[in-house]
């Protein structure tokens, strides 16, 4: 059995690490929905899209709506399928479609059903209403961590829905004990 297999990151959260290179990462904090041999899927949590709001968002996809929901922003949630959706919510939701529970306190729906609950007021109490996703292929993330990409904490949500998402990295990182000042995108060996 290999170390990736055996690394098993559903349900954590990936703190993008000084330095890391790829500005579409930076500062951010990815909410990891899968992740297994054959690769990792998560949600970046705390970069709204700059120029959507969810009211916009389901006015393009005709779903009328009478919820204060539609001044909510849109998020980033990766580079990769930039216009497919996907909603993280707490456990209080399930569509009536497919949603993947990932641990106990989350879970993920990226059918057009829980857009339309939340727009008439029934949807998850909890929501981050994205577009796109991050990916990694198999050993990809393992990769990316042994050089000093990421850092790694329990996800929970009280950072994920309950901290603005200017403070979430801070707050991740405050789970950790780590003071970001002491960071260094430099990795090192013993």
């Amino acid at each position: 059995m290999t170390v990736a297999s055996k690394l098993d990151l559903t349900g954590q959260l990936l703190v993008a690490m000084p330095g890391m290179g790829d500005p579409r990462f930076d500062r951010s904090v990815v909410f990891v929905c899968a992740h297994s041999d054959e690769g990792a899927m998560g949600l970046i949590v705390n970069k709204p899209a700059t120029d959507m709001m969810l009211g916009e968002l389901l006015d393009q996809i005709e779903i009328a709506c009478t919820s204060p929901e539609r001044r909510k922003p849109v998020h980033f949630g990766g580079p990769v399928e930039t216009s497919r959706g996907f909603v993280l919510h707490g456990p209080d939701y399930t569509s009536r479609l497919q949603t993947l529970k990932v641990g106990t306190a989350f879970g993920m729906t990226a059918t057009q059903d829980v857009l339309e609950d939340i727009a008439i007021g029934d949807g998850p109490e909890r929501a981050l209403v994205m577009l796109g996703y991050a990916g990694w292929g198999p050993g990809q993330l393992e990769d990316e961590i042994a050089r000093n990409g990421w850092l790694t904490v329990p996800a929970t949500p009280q950072v994920v829905f309950g901290t603005g998402n200017t403070s979430k990295w801070m707050k991740a990182l405050n789970a950790l004990g780590i003071d970001p000042l002491g960071l260094s995108g430099e990795a090192g060996r013993a």
